[in-house]
C-alpha cells in the first residue's frame, strides 16, 4: 500500500484510522430480557434479547446439555433513502447471511453449557442505515445478550453470566489505495476492498469477511486492515464497557463480568 497517497475527505473530517461517533444505550425496551440501541455515526440498530426455556430440536439429547444463542436481522422500510420492502414470507439471501453471522459471533463468546436448557434470540432491527449495519448489530447485540444473561443471574436461574469475553465487529476498506477504518455508506459504495472483522475482547478473530470489489489486495494491505480492525475493536470494547458499567453492581448477584 502506498502510504504517501492522500486520504480522501471523510465524514466528520475523520482520519483513516478513526471510528465514527458511537453510543450504546441499554434497557430501551420494556419487555425483552435485554435491549440496546446502538448509534454508530448515522446508523441506528435496535437490539433485543428474548429468553425462552427451550432449545432447538437438533440439541435434544446433546451431552452435555447446552443452550443456544441465535439472531434475526431486519432492515425497516424507512431505514434507507428508498423504501425497503418488508421480508414477509421469505428471508432474502443477504438477510440470512447477516443474521447467521450475528448468531455465530455471539455464540463464539457464550458458554453454551453454562447457559443451560434455554435459547436466547437476539433481534436486530435497523432503524437507519449508513453503512456498517451488521457490525453495529453484533456490537450492540452483545450488550442485549449480556443484559439478558445478567437478568437470569438476578433471577437465580444461573450462578454466573455465561459470557467468556466481549465481542464486537468493525469494517475496514481500501479506497484509492488508502486503508480506512469504519466505512460509511458513501465510502463503502466506492471501496476497492471491503472487509468486516468480528473480534473478541482477547483480540482473537471470530470471522473475517473480505471482498475485492475493484482491485485485488496484497498481503501487506490485509495486514494493515487487520491492524486497523484490532485497534478499532479496542475502542468498541471501551464503549461496551461504558454501557455495562451503567448497570447495577453485579457483585451482589454473585456474577462475574467478562473481560
Amino acid at each position: 500500500m502506498d502510504t504517501t497517497v492522500a486520504t480522501p475527505a471523510r465524514s466528520g473530517n475523520r482520519t483513516r484510522e478513526q471510528l465514527r461517533p458511537i453510543r450504546i444505550l441499554r434497557g430501551v425496551l420494556k419487555h425483552p430480557a435485554g435491549s440496546s440501541l446502538i448509534e454508530w455515526g448515522d446508523t441506528r440498530v435496535l437490539c433485543s434479547a428474548t429468553v425462552e426455556e427451550k432449545i432447538p430440536p437438533f440439541l435434544m439429547g446433546h451431552q452435555p446439555p447446552q443452550g443456544w444463542v441465535t439472531a434475526e436481522y431486519a432492515m425497516l422500510p424507512g431505514a434507507t433513502n428508498t423504501r425497503t420492502q418488508r421480508e414477509r414470507n421469505r428471508v432474502a439471501g443477504r438477510t440470512h447471511e447477516i443474521q447467521r453471522l450475528i448468531g455465530r459471533s455471539l455464540r463464539a463468546v457464550t458458554d453454551m453449557t453454562a447457559l443451560g436448557h434455554r435459547t436466547v434470540t437476539i433481534d436486530c432491527d435497523v432503524l437507519q442505515a449508513d453503512g456498517g449495519t451488521r457490525t453495529a448489530a453484533i456490537t450492540g447485540g452483545y450488550i442485549a445478550l449480556y443484559d439478558a444473561c445478567r437478568k437470569l443471574v438476578q433471577a437465580g436461574l444461573l450462578p454466573a453470566i455465561p459470557l467468556r469475553e466481549k465481542v464486537a465487529a468493525v469494517s475496514v476498506g481500501v479506497i484509492g489505495g488508502v486503508c480506512m477504518l469504519d466505512l460509511d455508506y458513501q465510502e463503502d459504495s466506492q471501496a476497492d476492498v471491503d472487509m468486516n472483522f468480528v473480534i473478541t475482547g482477547s483480540g482473537h478473530f471470530v470471522e473475517v469477511q473480505g471482498t475485492a470489489e475493484q482491485h485485488p489486495f496484497s498481503l501487506a494491505e490485509l495486514t494493515t486492515m487487520c491492524e486497523f480492525a484490532q485497534e478499532g475493536a479496542k475502542h468498541l470494547f471501551a464503549v461496551q464497557q461504558e454501557a455495562i458499567d451503567a448497570l447495577p453492581a453485579l457483585h451482589a448477584l454473585g456474577a462475574r463480568q467478562p473481560e
